[in-house]
C-alpha cells in the first residue's frame, strides 16, 4: 500500500516559473522543505531572490538558484536551458504556474492588448516551456508536468471571458500531451483551484487591493500554500502513480460562479 514519503523528493530538481509570489512561491518553499532543489523563474528578481532566500532557509542542504525570465517573450525562453545552472540541468519537475488575469470587461469591451497579454503568458509561455522540458524529460526517460489551471479551465463566467478561454487551452493543451506520452515514464497533472486569495485579483483589478478584496467577503478563500501543498503532493505519489487532475476549492465554493457567503 503507498503512503506518503517525502523522501521521494530528495534531491529531485524542479523547476517553478511564476516563482516571485503566490502560488509559485509558497510551491518552491515547499519542495525546498522536502529537500528538493530549485530553479525560480518569474519577472521580477528582487522578489524570486528573496522567495530563493526563503528556500535556504527551509532546507540549507539543497541547491537554489534564480532566473529572471518572462514566459511570454519566445526569444527569453530559448535561451532557458542555457541559464540554468549546469548542476542543475538533471530536471526533474517542471511546474508551470506563470499565469495572471487581466479585467472583468466583457466582450466587445476587452482592451487587445490585455487579449495578447494573457494568451501570451498563459498560453504560449507555457507551450513553449513545456516544449523545452518535454524534450529533455524523453532524453531522461524520466519527468513530471505540473501545469497550473483553474476552475475556470472547468467552467466559463461572465466577465471572465479570455482568462476562461486561456484556462480551457490549459486543460486541453494537458489533457493532449498526457495522452502523447501514455508510453513514456513521464507524468502529467493539472491543477485546477478554484478561489485562491493572492496577488492574483489584485492583478485583475490592475491594483484596487480594496476590489479585490471584496471577492473573497464573507467566505475563507484557499492561500497559496493549501495549493502547493496539492503540487508537491501530486509530485510525490510513486512512479507509477499520476495524479490526471487535481481539483480544489474552498468548502463554501461549489463552482465558478457558486458559493456560500456569510453575512456575519
Amino acid at each position: 500500500m503507498s503512503v506518503f514519503n517525502a523522501s521521494r523528493l530528495v534531491g529531485k530538481t524542479v523547476i517553478v516559473t511564476g516563482a516571485s509570489a503566490g502560488i509559485g512561491a509558497a510551491t518552491a518553499i515547499l519542495f525546498a522543505k522536502g529537500g528538493s532543489n530549485i530553479v525560480l523563474i518569474a519577472r521580477r528578481k528582487d522578489a524570486i531572490d528573496a522567495v530563493a532566500q526563503q528556500c535556504v532557509t527551509a532546507h540549507k542542504q539543497s541547491d537554489f538558484a534564480t532566473i529572471q525570465l518572462d514566459v511570454s517573450d519566445k526569444a527569453q525562453v530559448a535561451t532557458l536551458w542555457d541559464k540554468i545552472p549546469q548542476d542543475l540541468r538533471n530536471v526533474d519537475i517542471l511546474v508551470n504556474n506563470a499565469g495572471f488575469v487581466l479585467g472583468v470587461e466583457h466582450v466587445g469591451d476587452i482592451k487587445d492588448a490585455d487579449v495578447e497579454a494573457m494568451f501570451a503568458t498563459n498560453v504560449l509561455g507555457l507551450i513553449s516551456v513545456t516544449q523545452l522540458f518535454v524534450r529533455h524529460f524523453k532524453e531522461r526517460k524520466t519527468g513530471h508536468i505540473i501545469n497550473l489551471s483553474s476552475v475556470a479551465g472547468r467552467e466559463p463566467y461572465a466577465g471572465g471571458s479570455i482568462y476562461t478561454a486561456t484556462k480551457h487551452a490549459v486543460h486541453a493543451f494537458t489533457a493532449s500531451m498526457m495522452r502523447e506520452l501514455v508510453n513514456t515514464p513521464i507524468r502529467v497533472t493539472e491543477i485546477q483551484p478554484g478561489m485562491v486569495e493572492t496577488e492574483f485579483s489584485i492583478v485583475r483589478f490592475r491594483g484596487d487591493a480594496d476590489a479585490a478584496k471584496k471577492v473573497y467577503d464573507g467566505l475563507q478563500p484557499l492561500v497559496a500554500e493549501d495549493i502547493a501543498e496539492e503540487i508537491v503532493w501530486a509530485a510525490s505519489r510513486p512512479p507509477h502513480v499520476n495524479l490526471a487532475e487535481v481539483f480544489v476549492m474552498p468548502v463554501n465554493q461549489a463552482s465558478a460562479t457558486v458559493s456560500y457567503r456569510s453575512k456575519a
